[in-house]
């Protein structure tokens, strides 16, 4: 059962908006020094300390000296340094012993450091201290609901218009392939695939995935193996097929319109995937209580804003989802900040903190709050665009069954690992025995 899951579930490595940031790798010369460092806990989370292993190999016939240090920093501040002596005679190693001192709740990064005779070299990490303990510091808008309500409101005076074409030549051996559309807020034209198994009788009802798209992704039809599940692929407005009026260059899509939280373009694409949901239920032959909305990165995101949104989603997948905890993004991150204070530049008037008002209203924590269903979510602690102190703000902000898988050394990514808990997290909920 978990491999027929495991089929499916790579749909997450499509969802990711970026080439995706793997293991820091260590030098690993065999003819020349090198090190090892050995977290203290599995995902590198700790209670009240971290502790770490730094081992130092020397297959050299010159003997080594000099030093093993680390230097603790949060928010670019420094927090801790310390050092110990390296005497390493010829092909021979040391294994070091850190024990960090006891830290309050939060994340931090840390550097360790070898300068010896022939090799100097930093290994960069990230640990954790309590992050269940992490609330965010800023409080949702007051007329957050309202704002959301009017939305989908407007979203439901728009006659969704669906299309359903076969693509009879992009069929599989056991998988039909479909071209959906669909009219969504302000009358735009969305575009998608959806795919259904061919080989069961005309009366099946199918359980559904609804994969959204990461940050200017083109999303394909999926055509897994799997007998018991309709998988939709929505292309979100200004992406994929579903370009059209808007058709914006790769960076300024995440600023179009931001100036105006009523028409920034992040309110409709979070009603395109409230949309799909209402064509999912428009589908005799797929299952309305059997729905797991799924995404990475910007699909991440909208995973937690249309599960928050819309009760009618039974099962939420985030991976590394962006604009969590966006008041505490400056600083922490290059994109999409830096992106954003470009555009300001450009429009007289217009402030950074302005623009926070802003995005307080596409805030995935502030989604977080109003998800009931069950939710999983996968971080990876060297994420350069979702940094996991806001990760863990929008995830402690849900209430209710959830899970998080940490991955200590991975950055804007998930593992197989996460891809094989979806699968069977999926079926286990679904019945899909």
């Amino acid at each position: 059962m978990v491999n027929r899951s495991n089929k499916i579930f790579f749909l997450a490595i499509l969802l990711l908006s970026f080439t995706c940031f793997g293991a820091l790798a260590q030098d690993n010369d065999e003819q020349g020094i090198s090190t090892v460092l050995t977290v203290g806990s599995k995902n590198a989370i700790f209670g009240d300390h971290a502790s770490y292993t730094f081992e130092v190999k020397n297959p050299t016939n010159t003997p080594q000296t000099g030093t093993v240090s680390y230097q603790i920093t949060q928010h670019g501040k420094s927090i801790k340094t310390a050092s110990q002596k390296v005497i390493l005679g010829k092909q021979s190693s040391q294994e070091y012993n850190f024990d960090l001192p006891s830290l309050p709740s939060g994340f931090y990064k840390v550097n360790f450091m070898v300068n010896v005779t022939e090799y100097d070299d930093t290994t960069r990490r990230v640990f954790g201290i309590r992050p269940d303990e992490i609330r965010s510091k800023y409080s949702k808008p007051a007329d957050f609901d309202a704002f959301w309500n009017k939305a989908k409101a407007e979203l439901a005076a728009v006659k969704p218009q669906f299309k359903i074409t076969p693509m009879p030549k992009m069929n599989t051996d056991n998988r039909k392939v479909f071209l959906i559309e669909m009219r969504s807020l302000d009358n735009y034209l969305i575009k998608g695939w959806m795919t259904v198994p061919i080989n069961r009788s005309a009366n099946h009802k199918f359980s559904v995935l609804l994969g959204l798209p990461g940050y200017q992704v083109n999303l394909a039809p999926i055509t897994g193996l799997d007998e018991d599940l309709a998988i939709i692929t929505l292309n979100v407005r200004g992406q994929g097929n579903s370009r059209g009026p808007i058709d914006t260059r790769r960076d300024e899509f995440i600023f179009y319109r931001i100036e105006d939280r009523d028409k920034y373009v992040m309110r409709g694409v979070i009603m395109d995937c409230i949309r799909a949901v209402d064509f999912i239920y428009a589908q005799p032959n797929l299952k309305h209580d059997n729905i797991l909305v799924s995404g990475g990165s910007m699909g991440g995101f909208l995973a937690m804003a249309t599960a928050g949104l819309d009760k009618r989603v039974n099962l939420c997948s985030a991976q590394n989802p962006i604009l969590c905890d966006v008041n505490n993004l400056d600083g922490e991150v290059t994109w999409p900040v830096n992106d954003i204070k470009k555009y300001i530049r450009t429009q007289p008037g217009l402030t950074f903190e302005k623009v926070l008002s802003n995005l307080n209203y596409y805030d995935a924590k502030n989604f977080a709050e109003t998800i009931t269903c069950p939710m999983i979510m996968g971080i990876g602690l060297l994420d350069p665009y979702a940094p996991p102190y806001n990760e863990y703000a929008a995830y402690n902000a849900k209430p209710g069954n959830k899970r998080i898988m940490v991955f200590k050394d991975l950055g804007h990514e998930i593992s197989q690992a996460y891809k094989d808990l979806e699968g069977r997290w999926m079926r286990d909920h679904f019945a899909l025995f």
